[in-house]
């Protein structure tokens, strides 16, 4: 049987459970439940801590698991990414004293706090930038005006908690994070992995994208299509009267109104969307 870590709290897990649950797994009912067996779907999920997920991966003992980016990266763990899942986004960012006018080459010699020490010293070394990394488990903004540390690295949304605290962004983005699906590395995917990631693959495209039916003369076909070219291509059905057909096809979902605006200035009708709950492409 399959065994698949899923976070146990925190940001990602109720989106965690969500997918699994669209997917056609079964899921706990109970927080309290640290196992749970799907004997009809063939997998044994176990709940865990975010952070320690890579880990339990990279050792073997899980087959696959859903964590962070940031958290596999932070974790050094021999797991490897195989699929985002399009949820848990964040930005990791570093930041100092609003008055300094720090450049990344400033951070050499410097003390950077963060709650990401595994990821933030990768990304120094990869920048060639010596620096003494400080771990904090949290309120790292903080560290700066208590005399922790120089500069710091954490996650940044609207920038607001920085400013509050004196601090400005400087730099480029350390990374751009997100929930994904790891597995051990130099472990070959096997046929009941991937027909778990054939699942979620179907889930995260349905999320993405909606049905678009409309009908339209068929002198403007072409130009239509232009505007919903689908995956691979749109769906051509004759209507009654002749000089009409009527076009499906699948567009982004953040595009939707935007295209329906183009298609009715063209001289579509009958425009409907409809939500698509799964799919395997």
């Amino acid at each position: 049987m399959l065994r698949v870590a899923i976070p146990n709290k925190g940001s990602l897990a109720e989106e965690a459970i969500a997918i699994f649950k669209e997917a056609g797994y079964k899921q706990r009912t109970d927080s309290r439940d640290l196992i749970l067996v799907d004997t009809g779907g063939g997998v044994e999920f176990y709940y865990l801590r975010p952070r320690d997920i890579a880990i339990y991966v990279g050792s073997g003992e899980l087959e696959i698991g859903v964590t962070g980016r940031d958290l596999l990266i932070d974790s050094g763990a021999p797991a490897t990414e195989i699929m985002p899942l399009n949820f848990g986004s964040s930005t990791f960012r570093f930041a100092g004293p609003a008055s300094s006018n720090y450049s990344i080459a400033d951070i050499a010699g410097k003390r950077v706090a963060t709650a990401y020490p595994g990821l933030v010293e990768n990304h120094l070394k990869a920048l060639r930038i010596k620096a003494e990394v400080v771990r904090l488990d949290g309120a790292v903004e903080s560290s700066v005006r208590l005399g922790v540390a120089d500069v710091i690295a954490d996650v940044v949304s609207t920038g607001n908690t920085l400013r509050q605290a004196g601090l400005e962004i400087f730099g480029d983005a350390i990374l751009t994070s997100e929930a994904v699906v790891i597995s051990r590395q130099g472990v070959q995917i096997s046929a009941e992995v991937e027909v778990l990631i054939r699942r979620l693959q179907g889930v995260v495209t349905a999320r993405r994208y909606v049905l678009l039916d409309y009908d339209v003369k068929k002198s403007d076909v072409e130009s239509a299509c232009l505007i919903t070219p689908g995956l691979e291509s749109p769906t051509i059905s004759p209507l009654q009267n002749q000089d009409w057909v009527a076009v499906r096809a699948m567009v982004l979902r953040e595009e939707t109104n935007q295209i329906m605006d183009k298609l009715w200035a063209l001289g579509a009708r009958g425009i409907l969307v409809t939500d698509i709950h799964a799919c395997r492409l």
